[in-house]
């Protein structure tokens, strides 16, 4: 195991461009596991489960709530859940540690927005489906989305017997309707002006690193993530000098096209990166 750390550290630290891809397993190991009902569930939304039958967070994002306060308590509380002290978690600092001195890229699924909090640059990031901070309306009547901490955080504070007070519902600031939290929940997603952006300036970092030392760094990717995984391995394949590193517990996948351009690491993602910051630093 230690070739395969000090390996990886080589092409980390040898490579002109690295892009970093994360999905739920990266979520996992800080402790957030949006598809189970484990105890930080039920210590968090038992009341929710208790009252609507839904078993983990993800299935909450696409209930069907008999009203705004009962939908903007869930989403607020998730709000929360998510991002209650605005600090981040040591495996997002340690992931920070080993690239921020490089030129990265990050593309995530995941909405906790743990990135940015982590000190990664909003313009080098593509949150593929949203981040639970920002607002937008539910009828796409306009091409924007706002920041909705306070309104969010003052939503979390105010909860009673599952609700919260109505005037505490935002209303669009346009057309005065519906709005909503800007994850993909359904067709209503906006890819606004700011996420065509970020998906332009992702298109745009694969494309200035053609031809050159590519590495790729999968973190908690699973096989039915094809918006992040199948790109980065056709990458992968098609680019003399890229390298494919994929690091995530139980399951590891490698097509043989992109074998010996590839390693892959079945462990925790939180002590892959302790060890290979330690290393960085020892070097």
């Amino acid at each position: 195991m230690t070739d395969k750390y000090l390996k990886i550290l080589e092409k980390i630290q040898e490579a002109d461009s690295i892009v970093i891809g994360a999905s739920n397993g990266l979520s996992i190991s800080e402790g957030y596991n949006i598809f189970v009902d484990d105890l930080s569930f039920r210590e968090n939304f038992g009341d929710f489960r208790e009252k609507y039958n839904f078993y983990n967070i993800i299935q909450g994002c696409f209930y069907s709530y008999p009203s705004e306060e009962e939908k903007w308590t869930f989403f607020s509380r998730m709000f929360e859940y998510f991002l209650y002290d605005k600090k981040p978690s040591m495996i997002m600092k340690n992931l920070y540690k080993l690239v921020k001195d490089k030129n990265y890229f990050v593309v995530t699924s995941n909405i906790d927005d743990h990135f940015t909090l982590s000190g990664f640059s909003k313009e080098r990031l593509f949150e593929i489906e949203g981040n639970c901070r920002y607002l937008q309306c539910s009828d796409v009547c306009h091409d924007k989305i706002y920041f909705g901490d306070e309104i969010l955080s003052k939503m979390a504070e105010n909860q009673d017997n599952g609700k919260i007070p109505l005037e505490l519902i935002p209303k669009c600031p346009k057309c005065g309707g519906k709005m909503q939290v800007h994850i993909e929940i359904d067709r209503s997603f906006l890819k606004d002006q700011s996420w065509q952006s970020s998906y332009k300036g992702y298109q745009d970092f694969i494309n200035n690193s053609h031809n050159k030392k590519l590495v790729f760094l999968e973190l908690g990717v699973g096989a039915k993530n094809q918006m992040i995984k199948a790109p980065f391995m056709n990458l992968v394949n098609h680019e003399k000098q890229a390298t494919y590193i994929t690091v995530n517990k139980g399951e590891i996948y490698i097509p043989n096209e992109i074998y010996a351009k590839s390693i892959g690491i079945d462990d925790d993602i939180e002590k892959v990166l302790r060890q290979l910051v330690k290393m960085k630093q020892s070097v």
